[in-house]
């Protein structure tokens, strides 16, 4: 807080203005730094060739799905006193877009969503790596290549890996009649499908909520709020779509001439991504490292949760890359950020990025055995100056704290060894203690003030927590408590914390909001659902305490096929197989669009059998006691506040 006179100042006086301790920060951050060469954005605009005003899309009906007209306030070089430096710097780089060619008959379009799009040239057509997040911006992409080069057909796409915004623009770039058809290929690694849709089904709801404060797209865009997604700028809006692979790349390692183009394929499970690969071109020395390789510090594990990812072989799949590929290539691209040319210096690049995650990985690991806890170890670790002088290696996406607590679980799981912490209260059921051993939410919101007013802002933001949760209607506990989380994400040097922060202090100040403004999924995601999938899911939306007295035996048909799965209900858990039961309480009938429908929240199963959707045969009354258990929920979470 600035002190004016002696004397601080309100909660609510300062808000979206940076405090003397942030600004001392900063000026602290900027001393750290790597030595500002120009290379990043020479090789950001290098191979320029058009573009759209803002990267402006629409779909259909006039609606705005993506702009970088926002984020004119980037003009400014120099970063504010509202955002860390090196982050402000990475969110210029980010905002360059267009098409631009990396090499001989290969090309990306970047700045038109998180991820890139890359276009390799064929003989007769062209192949595209990753068709972004949503049709639309895909589409646009699409044609803001054909803009500038020969109109030639999509023979081929391939999914670099099993996250949203390298697959969900499928229909954008091509359609499910012309995969049938077998006019175009559809190429992914091993377990694509099963990853892609179980990531974003069975946890989908508490994922969509934590990726708000991940990515911010619910925050205004300025230079006080959200400036950056690390990767890339922000999430669109528009509509997931998804069509099946049509070849599986299965081995470590394969090669494939595709259109004439000769394709090194090295897969990377576990590393970035559950299902990922590398892509090498021998004919046009280019090395297509997908994800594992960006101008970042990447997350071992994404603030809006996945499952942990493998440091350790991360860093051996990128070190293959270097021995196997490197030797032989002239530029290595990603399907985030910029490329970088020359084969001294994408050697480097990818040593050094190899080194970032074997050094967090193996520092970490030998802490442990240490007896170091996760928070001890975030607290001390750094990493070491070789690295830190590099621009890529920063934390403007995952960080060195939450990338060493990643580990930490990955080997040992949450709990530290400590017992107190093994069997500790919530905090709805502590706050209320802790607010009364510290002498009341007066006392303590006096101390909390002082603690504020010397820049102890990580201290206040948990001590404020706490009051929040004893008290969710004190105002002055609420303004107190944003007002530190938003001088802590003025001071992030990554986005996904400073989005995180500053979204916090929104909702301490402001409610949680309805949490639009983002892709949604379309009804291909839940139609890919296998059987099993959909059962698991099915699974999870049961309330076992209202389902333990049920004792019931389902057939469950789905009419495309005819197979019938046998279901049953006891003891509040819902499970499944294919051996057929002896006797059932009833049967249900439905196709994959009424699996869709429901799914999707535009009909629940009991307005589904009354518009014949779905059939029940048997007992109605217990399918109906069955349908009460189900609760599948709105998503809108509270995060910040009991």
């Amino acid at each position: 807080m600035q002190i004016i006179n002696g004397s601080s100042q309100s909660a609510a006086d300062i808000r979206h203005t940076a405090t003397a301790s942030t600004i001392a920060a900063h000026r602290a951050a900027l001393q750290s730094l790597p030595i500002e060469d120009g290379l990043d954005e020479e090789e950001a605009r290098r191979g320029f060739v058009g573009t759209l005003p803002d990267a402006e899309v629409r779909d259909e009906y006039g609606r705005m799905i993506w702009s970088l007209s926002e984020y004119d306030f980037l003009d400014a070089k120099d970063a504010p006193a509202t955002a860390h430096p090196a982050l402000w710097r990475q969110a210029r780089l980010n905002r360059i877009h267009g098409l631009f060619q990396v090499t001989e008959r290969i090309y990306q379009v970047r700045g038109f969503d998180l991820a890139n799009m890359t276009i390799i040239e064929g003989d007769t057509g062209i192949i595209v790596i990753d068709p972004l997040t949503v049709k639309e911006t895909a589409g646009a992409a699409l044609e803001l290549y054909y803009a500038h080069r020969p109109r030639r057909p999509v023979v081929a796409v391939i999914y670099s890996h099993s996250h949203t915004d390298h697959f969900g623009g499928v229909k954008g770039v091509t359609c499910v009649k012309d995969v049938r058809a077998g006019k175009v290929a559809v190429i992914a690694p091993a377990g694509f499908m099963e990853e892609a849709v179980s990531e974003n089904m069975l946890v989908g709801r508490a994922m969509d909520r934590r990726a708000q404060f991940q990515f911010g797209h619910t925050l205004a865009r300025n230079a006080c709020c959200q400036i950056d997604s690390g990767l890339g700028k922000n999430m669109p809006s528009g509509t997931v779509t998804l069509i099946a692979p049509t070849m599986l790349i299965e081995k470590e390692s394969e090669t494939h001439r595709i259109d004439g183009v000769e394709i090194v394929f090295q897969l990377t499970p576990e590393s970035e991504a559950p299902a990922e690969m590398h892509f090498f071109f021998p004919q046009f020395r280019a090395l297509n490292l997908a994800e594992n390789a960006t101008r970042t510090l990447h997350n071992l594990c994404p603030l809006r949760g996945a499952q942990v990812r493998n440091a350790r072989l991360w860093s051996h799949y990128l070190n293959v890359a270097l021995e196997r590929y490197a030797p032989h290539a002239d530029v290595v691209l990603a399907q985030h950020h910029w490329p970088t040319w020359g084969n001294e210096r994408l050697t480097q690049f990818l040593e050094q990025q190899r080194d970032l995650y074997k050094y967090l990985h193996d520092q970490t690991v030998r802490l442990m055995n240490q007896g170091r806890t996760a928070s001890e170890i975030a607290e001390e670790m750094t990493l070491p100056e070789s690295l830190r002088a590099q621009w890529h290696t920063h934390g403007y996406y995952g960080t060195v704290s939450h990338n060493v607590k990643a580990i930490y679980q990955h080997y040992l799981s949450w709990y530290d060894g400590n017992p107190s912490h093994l069997h500790a209260l919530p905090d709805e059921q502590s706050a209320s203690r802790y607010v009364e051993y510290m002498g009341g939410i007066p006392a303590i919101l006096a101390r909390a003030q002082r603690d504020f007013d010397h820049g102890e802002y990580r201290w206040v933001a948990e001590v404020m927590n706490r009051v929040v949760f004893a008290d969710p209607q004190c105002r002055e506990a609420r303004e107190l408590g944003a007002a530190a989380l938003e001088q802590m994400g003025f001071q992030a040097e990554s986005a996904t914390w400073r989005n995180a922060f500053l979204l916090g202090a929104r909702e301490l100040r402001e409610g949680m909001g309805d949490g639009k403004g983002h892709a949604t999924r379309g009804g291909d995601l839940l139609l890919a659902m296998t059987p099993c999938q959909f059962f698991d899911f099915l699974a999870v939306t049961v309330d076992g305490t209202k389902a333990q007295r049920l004792d019931l035996r389902i057939d469950w048909v789905f009419t495309e096929h005819g197979q019938r799965y046998a279901l049953r209900v006891s003891n509040g858990a819902l499970t499944w197989s294919m051996a057929p039961h002896t006797a059932v309480d009833f049967t249900v009938i439905m196709d994959a669009a009424a699996q869709g429908r429901v799914l999707m929240g535009e009909a629940g199963f009991r307005s589904a059998v009354e518009k014949s959707l779905v059939k029940v045969d048997g007992d109605k009354t217990l399918f109906d006691a069955f349908v009460a258990t189900l609760e599948l929920g709105d998503g809108q979470l509270n995060v910040i506040e009991p």
